[in-house]
């Protein structure tokens, strides 16, 4: 970065940090809802279990982001903020309730889907005999608490539109809490609850999205400013739709590019063998906390950005931009840190001592995953940048070639057909994100340049 853009205001780091910070934490508790049926059922089963629920979640969560997370949700975040900030309340409300409506519809159709074809999406996946037979049950059950999640999502986008990070945070907590006490309750037996294992696990998640999903559901209706009405879906605005559908589409398809990559990669790495497999799910789970606060920063900043364009404010949406991006690398160094000096401590967490080579191979991978957190948190937020401004595209169009032309060929090669070890696909995810990090920054500067430029132009002709 230029000197200038490493210059932090106060005012600025305190507002990113109140948005963010909650946003960074919410997305942290729902991470570890996954986290914590990964280690319960891998102290519990093993590497049998870890592969089930590691499986299942890695295919559930790419599904959901695509269309949910990183479409539906997207389009809200954007169209909500900047309309607030352009003090065009009806129109806001107008896009959370289309945005309401779509991802009611698609959260029927995933979970409905997980439920009815679960053994036919793992035997694809290439599950086979206790991975299958489990993974079937953990399936079916979570696509249950899976539906009232996705919609929840959908409810917390339009409450990060308004700048209220911290409901969403009070319910993710809610969740965990209740994941937590049933996971420890209905895998091992305890407080009076049967031994039920892995089909325990997916009981305590499917249960507690549920009631978090009640929690942001009463406080919408009841207490935001911003709030879905029946009578903008009574008369539905076609052309409001297709504005929500035409940002929704390609920052869904930059998830799919991402997502799709990353499940065929785990296909391939299954050929590798359970105590591959194991390793690089347990090594996954881990990275995706450090996630977190890429993720957090990349939602504050598509709502600030989101509001200073609205406002038509260019400065000041760089300003956040930049101060996002310099929060996020700080805190992601961080995990990078915790990788290289404390890897084997943090696997054998997930799984019993006595798994050696498991231990062993998932403290190489992470070691290496820790090179990814810079580029990582470039990408989280300067692509969340360009989302609050309405461009989709770009991180679409940087996601898909470093998944489809950097990350699946050298897969191929390298594990596909060399059958190299493990950590060879910790390398050439590291070189993905490189190529998305470095590319969305580029870009984002070629973009706001242009802003600051049209900006300067207006005002000049109006003088």
């Amino acid at each position: 970065m230029v000197k200038d853009e490493c210059k932090l205001n106060k005012k600025t780091v305190k507002e990113v940090l109140s948005i963010a910070l909650p946003a960074v934490g919410e997305m942290f508790l729902y991470m570890m809802v996954w986290v914590f049926d990964t280690m319960m059922v891998g102290k519990y089963g093993g590497q049998v279990a870890v592969s089930t629920v590691g499986l299942c979640s890695e295919i559930m969560t790419g599904i959901v982001n695509i269309f949910i997370v990183l479409g539906v949700c997207v389009g809200a975040v954007s169209l909500v903020s900047r309309n607030l900030g352009a003090n065009k309340f009806d129109l806001a409300e107008e896009y959370a309730s289309l945005s309401l409506v779509i991802g009611i519809i698609l959260s029927l159709v995933i979970s409905s889907s997980a439920f009815v074809f679960a053994p036919k999406i793992l035997s694809f996946a290439g599950a086979k005999n206790q991975v299958l037979n489990m993974g079937v049950i953990y399936l079916k059950i979570t696509s249950i608490g899976l539906f009232f999640n996705m919609i929840m999502n959908v409810l917390n986008s339009i409450l990060r539109g308004t700048k209220n990070t911290k409901t969403p945070l009070i319910a993710a907590a809610i969740i965990n809490v209740i994941n937590i006490f049933l996971d420890w309750a209905m895998i091992f037996g305890k407080a009076g609850f049967p031994e039920l294992g892995v089909k325990g696990a997916a009981i305590a998640t499917s249960f507690s999205h549920i009631i978090g999903f009640l929690f942001i559901f009463i406080y919408t209706f009841k207490y935001s400013k911003i709030k879905p009405r029946f009578k903008y879906i009574k008369d539905m605005s076609l052309i409001k739709l297709k504005s929500l559908v035409k940002l929704a589409i390609p920052s869904s398809l930059q998830e799919a590019a991402y997502s799709l990559a990353r499940i065929w990669g785990i296909f391939m790495v299954m050929g590798l063998g359970e105590t591959a497999f194991a390793a690089n799910q347990i090594a996954t789970t881990i990275e995706s906390i450090s996630y977190m606060p890429g993720t957090g920063f990349g939602v504050a900043c598509t709502a600030l950005v989101g509001h200073k364009i609205g406002e038509k404010n260019f400065k000041e949406a760089n300003e956040y931009a930049h101060t996002c991006a310099i929060l996020g690398l700080i805190f992601m160094g961080l995990c990078s840190i915790m990788f290289l000096i404390f890897p084997k401590f943090i696997v054998s967490l997930f799984i019993s001592t006595s798994e050696v080579e498991v231990i062993k191979l998932g403290a190489l991978c992470l070691m290496i995953g820790a090179v990814e957190q810079p580029f990582m948190a470039l990408y989280l937020v300067y692509g969340g940048a360009l989302k609050g401004a309405g461009d989709t595209k770009t991180p679409f169009y940087i996601a898909l070639i470093a998944a489809w032309a950097i990350r699946i060929p050298l897969m191929l090669y390298f594990i596909g057909y060399l059958k190299v070890d493990i950590y060879y696909n910790w390398w050439i995810t590291g070189a993905q994100w490189a190529f998305q990090g470095l590319g969305i920054y580029m870009l984002f500067k070629k973009r706001f340049l242009k802003y600051a430029n049209n900006h300067d132009k207006a005002i000049s002709l109006s003088a």
